[in-house]
């Protein structure tokens, strides 16, 4: 009997050790679809069931760990999903962790790229189409600037008033804004801008182009022209003239554009496409003076967009009230499991 006894004790120590994925099958070490009764679900790396909560490890916040009351869970499609995407057969033995399923691999590339993160802890907005990155007393914050013309609606749309200019004309006013300051009041000089391009929740501002003054040109626009809104489109940032009351935004030169002639009150930008193309980047070519400015869409050779967005630069401005701040991840207040 007494030679038995280690060998029952190892076994005792083996059994010990058995991952708890094993013991309890709620615990799956990959990625898999929590789902809930109303249909939805959250994509987890683990989850297990405690009293009348369920604890799971969101794959999309970063293994930040949350809870959800187990009465809005749906386990039996959690289960039947988890059997119908399973990497292997029940028992099978490997030395390798599970693979990821792609096609949850691209779900969560897609979420993010809908708020991708341009600074520590910092997202573009769900629900802003324009933002500009700023500096406030050392602090990066996302700053929503709204497109600005009579016309149009003041909102964070991305709104599309196109007008004829002709490229060898001198510059004249083609927008006239309200005030002699911009709401708006950026702290540095070389703001980055992101602007949500093909969101079908904008609509067209409806309507025919608008005519203006091109010093005898024609300010017929082309049905073929392209819409604004698009990766196409270059982006100049043009700075105001402040006069009593207004601020006037004058035409500018769009064949210059790119040849690396300067044009004055003019400053060229670089465009980005970010990953999963819904977001432009924007920075500028050189940085700005203080002063008022507005950002402006070149549609074509030919066309521009009267929709601004308007904004200033004034580093010792108070802080602008919309701004959106990083939103570092709060530590979780469950308890922690051991390694296993």
């Amino acid at each position: 009997m007494n030679t038995f006894r280690p060998i029952s004790k190892l076994l005792l120590a083996a059994a010990l050790l058995v991952p708890a994925s094993s013991q309890q099958p709620d615990q799956t070490p990959h990625r898999t679809r929590l789902i809930l009764k109303d249909g939805s679900y959250q994509v987890v790396m683990s989850y297990r069931i405690q009293g009348d909560m369920v604890h799971y490890v969101s794959a999309e916040r970063g293994g930040e760990e949350e809870e959800v009351p187990l009465r809005l869970v749906d386990l039996d499609a959690t289960h039947k999903w988890e059997r119908q995407h399973a990497q292997q057969q029940p028992g099978a033995e490997t030395t390798h962790p599970p693979a990821i399923d792609p096609e949850l691999l691209k779900e969560e590339a897609d979420r993010a790229s809908l708020t991708p993160e341009v600074a520590k802890d910092l997202r573009l907005s769900e629900i802003d189409s324009t933002l500009a990155l700023d500096t406030f007393h050392g602090a990066p914050e996302l700053v929503p600037l709204a497109q600005t013309d009579s016309d149009l609606n003041r909102n964070t749309a991305h709104n599309l008033l196109r007008a004829a200019v002709n490229p060898l004309s001198a510059a004249h006013p083609v927008v006239h804004l309200q005030g002699e300051s911009s709401p708006i009041q950026l702290h540095v000089k070389d703001p980055v801008f992101y602007l949500r391009i093909g969101d079908e929740t904008v609509g067209s501002t409806g309507g025919k182009p608008l005519v203006v003054d091109t010093h005898g040109a024609t300010s017929r626009m082309d049905s073929n022209d392209p819409s604004g809104g698009s990766a196409t489109s270059q982006y100049v940032v043009v700075r105001a003239d402040v006069r009593t009351g207004e601020r006037i935004v004058n035409s500018i030169r769009i064949n210059l554009l790119g040849t690396g002639q300067r044009q004055e009150d003019v400053i060229e930008t670089a465009t980005e496409l970010l990953p999963g193309g819904h977001w432009l980047k924007i920075t500028l070519k050189e940085p700005l003076d203080f002063g008022e400015f507005a950002l402006m869409e070149v549609i074509s050779d030919k066309a521009i967009n009267l929709g601004v967005w308007d904004f200033g630069v004034h580093p010792v401005s108070p802080e602008n009230r919309d701004a959106i701040k990083p939103d570092p991840r709060h530590p979780t207040t469950l308890e922690h499991r051991p390694q296993e």
